[in-house]
């Protein structure tokens, strides 16, 4: 919010134009004019630090066209009505408020604070006369007291006002029913799930504390935390639970700050992960501005795949080191879709059952590599997921943005003969996730993918190969050459006898005349996953491009690449298995 527009509608000698004169001048002025004229107050004078304009308006004055002109353009609208004139308070209701209901959409209703002035003239409140009017109306979001004569209240009215506009009790609460709206409880269930960093189902105390820093900038004292499930445990059994804050408690401690008039609390949590007025996560939020120059590529980053596997482990309830149909519905909870189909299951590698898995890796890596395939193909799409899991809360960054490494251009990578790629596109055939042949028929045509991404190792360096134009059977592929794209020709079937090819040039021919490696033969057609070695020589061939017709023709290079492969990966597996079993 930038601006806050006030109107203070005119009901007949009730002082609303002296509430003003008196705001500014901080006196009771002694002639008041029929209309104030519009003020702008600085936003370095306001408790929210937000420019605000004070528009006036009289029926002697102005026309009706005029006062509908200023109810469209408001974001909060005093009512004044005089504490000692009965009929001022019943054209609240009778007058005031149908006309701006009428005059605003039912789905985006205008906070209304009624102002009960001249409060020096009675000794006694209105405030049993108004509370059932509030009671009442919905869009009210409080009643004040005040004189403008001996300025009881004045900047408490502003400061309502300005909180009304910043702090809106409509999107959150429901008065007649004394409870959170459904958007509000679903957008407070995302935060909580997502600050609960083991997922256990409560917020333990080193989780409401980095909650706290987090939306407060300031940790709670041990004994403030103590207060705070006091409270819960005192107003509900299942609040608490193991010393820890439950959904159900952390929902009722929100209820009671609206309900005590502290709106900006949960305001302030609400913004801080991401969500606007109207409670949707905001675009701001989900897509950060990320240039990417031409002929670049984007991937995670080394603290994004950190943050990923931490998201795999921490639904990974039953440590069997993959996520089961109902963990990865447990995971996608804080998401507004399902993100995956069933294609998935078929882009990355999976355990017997079909559920991804560490497939052998020294990590969880499986959620992280179906992360650099979005990444890849869909950057945007790759901020969307990493908003929606709380990235930037967890990891502290100003935005998701951080988690993205955008590549040097591929030429800087040919005239320096390296690269600091961790993702390569290759345009190969399937059977990349260790499926073979009779596990490749048994999937559905609708569950195919178009893509395959999974991990292989070059010198014991933990690279992913990106394969387009998956097919669920190995059939022979020829790739012609252009520009200085290393290729390499696959012979497939290779388990079977070789035939003669519908072609002037057999395949070892077509190699020698395009001064390309002998035909790699490869089959998928066995009783095992079938040999990744060709992914290994794939790969290779992307990291060092420029020796892609020279040394990588060495059979002593390629055993160099593979043997450090198979080494890093034993090893690591090694580590990841001790590491799992100290949790």
């Amino acid at each position: 919010m930038t601006n806050a527009d006030w109107n203070f509608l005119l009901v007949p000698k009730v002082g609303k134009t002296s509430l003003i004169m008196s705001l500014v001048s901080e006196e009771f002025p002694d002639e008041v004019p029929l209309r104030a004229e519009e003020i702008t107050i600085p936003a370095d004078v306001t408790p929210e630090r937000v420019p605000t304009h004070i528009v006036d308006y009289s029926e002697a004055e102005q026309s009706d066209e005029q006062l509908y002109q200023e109810i469209s353009k408001a974001n909060v609208i005093c009512i004044v009505y005089s504490v000692n004139n009965k009929k001022s308070i019943e054209k609240v209701t009778s007058h005031w408020i149908p006309l701006i209901n009428d005059r605003t959409d039912k789905d985006s209703r205008v906070p209304l604070i009624l102002v009960g002035n001249k409060s020096d003239l009675v000794e006694h409140s209105s405030m049993e006369t108004i509370l059932p009017i509030m009671n009442q109306y919905q869009d009210i979001e409080t009643c004040v007291e005040c004189s403008a004569k001996n300025l009881k209240n004045i900047s408490e009215l502003f400061y309502y006002a300005q909180k009304a506009v910043l702090h809106p009790t409509g999107p959150l609460y429901c008065p007649e029913e004394k409870e959170l709206k459904p958007s509000c409880i679903k957008s407070l269930t995302r935060i909580f799930k997502v600050s609960d960093l083991d997922n256990d189902g409560v917020l333990n105390d080193n989780e409401l504390n980095f909650f706290q820093r987090t939306c407060f900038n300031t940790p709670l004292a041990p004994q403030a935390l103590e207060d705070v499930k006091n409270v819960v445990k005192r107003n509900m059994s299942d609040g608490v639970k193991d010393n820890g804050l439950t959904l159900k408690g952390f929902l009722f401690l929100h209820t009671l700050f609206i309900q005590r008039g502290r709106h900006e609390t949960t305001w302030t949590v609400l913004r801080r992960f991401g969500y606007d007025d109207d409670l949707e996560l905001t675009q701001e939020y989900l897509f950060p501005l990320l240039k990417i120059p031409p002929d670049c590529t984007t991937e995670l980053n080394h603290n994004a795949y950190l943050f990923l596997q931490s998201v795999f482990d921490k639904h990974d309830k039953d440590r069997d080191c993959a996520l089961s149909p109902e963990e990865v519905k447990d995971l996608f909870k804080v998401f507004p879709y399902m993100p995956w189909g069933p294609d998935v299951n078929n882009t990355v590698c999976t355990n017997d059952q079909g559920w991804i898995n560490v497939s052998g890796v020294p990590l969880p890596v499986d959620v992280s590599v179906t992360r650099l395939l979005t990444t890849y193909l869909d950057v945007q799409r790759s901020l969307e997921y990493l908003g929606y899991l709380g990235y930037s809360i967890i990891c502290e960054q100003e935005s998701q943005a951080a988690a993205i490494t955008v590549t040097r251009n591929k030429r800087i990578d040919l005239q320096k003969k390296q690269t600091q790629r961790s993702v390569f596109r290759c345009n190969v055939l399937g059977a990349f996730l260790g499926r073979n042949l009779q596990q490749q028929r048994r999937i559905r045509e609708d569950h195919k993918s178009f893509y395959a991404i999974s991990t292989t190792y070059v010198y014991g360096q933990e690279k992913y190969l990106l394969d387009f134009d998956f097919l669920s059977e190995a059939d022979l592929a020829l790739y012609k050459v252009y520009s200085k794209t290393p290729c390499v020709v696959i012979a497939a079937k290779s388990d079977l006898h070789e035939v003669r090819q519908h072609y002037s040039l057999s395949p070892h021919e077509f190699c020698r005349k395009h001064k390309l490696h002998p035909p790699q033969p490869f089959t998928c057609n066995t009783t095992e996953a079938p040999s990744k070695d060709i992914y290994t020589r794939l790969t290779t061939m992307a990291m060092y491009p420029h020796m892609a017709q020279a040394d990588l023709k060495n059979s002593t290079f390629w055993l160099r690449a593979s043997v450090g492969a198979t080494v890093f990966a034993v090893l690591g597996f090694a580590m990841y298995r001790a590491l799992l079993k100290q949790r």
